[in-house]
């Protein structure tokens, strides 16, 4: 390999690498904005975490359903609740190893109690759980527990998302 091409490789292992690291931190209230600001794009927000099983088992749907979905106003948000301290050490590393390709966020809250009844006043607290949001149609539709294989997008069109 000469120089140049050893160069290259560098700068675009740093760019994956960069790229990989891109997990904001928000709060309730940023993803609130974003969801009110997606005007016509419809939104299937996963609240999900790194050492949760069932929230794991489902992650290649939701990834599935973004694949299929691409050119839409359609929106696949991967929101972990795991915590910020874990961001660099467990998050991003799960994220790169299970090649997920959909927006994470990491949800920093510090008191459940307050936040889970604004996302839904039916949630119990346990995860998964999933939002679909869509403000031009006024549509907002919780769904605590795990999706099977297909349930997705059947759940969209139950919507009429």
């Amino acid at each position: 390999m000469n120089r140049i091409s050893i160069f290259i490789a560098l700068i675009a292992l740093s760019f994956a690498e960069l790229q990989a690291q891109n997990v904001p931190v928000i709060d309730l209230d940023q993803l609130d904005a974003r969801l009110e600001n997606g005007a016509d794009t419809t939104y299937v927000v996963n609240f999900w975490a790194t050492w949760c099983g069932p929230c794991v088992k489902e992650l290649p749907f939701f990834e599935t359903l973004e694949s299929n979905n691409t050119g839409e106003k359609f929106k696949v948000l991967l929101v972990t609740l795991d915590f910020v301290e874990n961001l660099e050490s467990k998050v991003i590393p799960f994220i790169e190893r299970k090649e997920i390709k959909s927006e994470v966020l990491l949800l920093d809250e510090s008191n459940p109690n307050e936040w889970i009844p604004r996302v839904s006043d039916k949630w119990s607290g346990a995860i998964p759980a999933t939002i679909f949001v869509n403000t031009q149609k006024k549509t907002r539709h919780f769904h605590e527990g795990s999706f099977k294989e297909g349930e997705l997008e059947t759940k969209l069109k139950e919507l009429g998302l």
